[in-house]
């Protein structure tokens, strides 16, 4: 174990754990990556903008997820029935040679769906097709999800507190059993680019705070920090590093934090394979 410079995060070498303790990463691929990006919208349909900046934000996450050994696939600009397809389709690929899966999605949103292009869809409705009994190459394996989306309207003003220490929990871990079985719902991790019912921010030039910090982290981390380490820097430099800069006195100064909500079981390194 060691703390990794200018970051008070700690990694570890996958190899140093005990093998229940990590996501089994030894696969022939590494895995699939979808990028659904849409930057355009039927207005009189949805009401929204054309998402500027967001293809920035697609060819970086491109790269980066390419960096990580991934078979990334991007699709742009999908309506209702597209996407929906787009999903289903991954969900029932064979999965078994695969470390994991990967979706990134990039659009307007609203607390609990996503946009379309001529309208809005669930999230769980996609999400819920990768569960280990509708997508059983997939079960036991980490199902990696980052959305980057407005979750509301309100805005975060900020504020000023001192620093605090949160005490750790620690829980009792049952022997397991002869037979495994696992929920369905686990191995997700849904990482929203803000917490529920926020603004998310994004920049038409550099593309949003969020991928902003997701693929830096990455490029900088992404072959040696466990997962949720590395979303926990990335709430950091979204937390700390950005702040709104607007016309408008009101939406200026704002600020933005991201979401991680974690159901995995083990922990995820993205070793080089080769």
């Amino acid at each position: 174990m060691n703390w990794l410079s200018g970051s008070g995060l700690m990694t570890s070498s996958p190899s140093s754990l005990p093998a229940l303790e990590r996501y089994n990463f030894s696969h022939p691929n590494r895995g699939r990556c979808i990028i659904i990006n849409q930057r355009n919208f039927h207005k009189a349909l949805t009401g929204q903008n054309d998402r500027e900046g967001t293809d920035v934000d697609a060819e970086a996450c491109e790269s980066a997820f390419l960096s990580l050994g991934f078979d990334v696939t991007r699709h742009d600009n999908l309506n209702q029935t597209e996407l929906s397809m787009t999903m289903s389709q991954a969900s029932k690929e064979d999965h078994s040679k695969n470390d994991c899966f990967v979706c990134v999605i990039l659009s307007h949103g609203e607390d609990g769906v996503i946009y379309a292009t001529n309208g809005t869809t669930k999230i769980e409705s996609l999400v819920s097709r990768f569960k280990g009994n509708d997508c059983p190459s997939l079960a036991g394996k980490p199902k990696l999800f980052f959305i980057q989306a407005c979750r509301g309207r309100r805005f975060d003003f900020g504020a000023e507190l001192p620093d605090k220490s949160v005490d750790e929990l620690d829980a009792v871990i049952d022997d397991s059993p002869k037979v495994i079985r696992i929920p369905t719902e686990a191995d997700f991790l849904m990482a929203y680019s803000v917490v529920p019912g926020h603004f998310s921010w994004r920049n038409n030039v550099d593309g949003s705070w969020f991928i902003q910090a997701l693929v830096r982290v990455i490029r900088e981390h992404g072959d040696k920090m466990e997962i949720m380490s590395m979303m926990t820097l990335v709430n950091r430099i979204v937390a700390y590093d950005f702040e709104s800069c607007t016309d408008d006195d009101f939406t200026s100064n704002m600020k933005q934090v991201p979401s991680i909500v974690s159901m995995l079981t083990k922990q995820v390194f993205f070793e080089p394979k080769y």
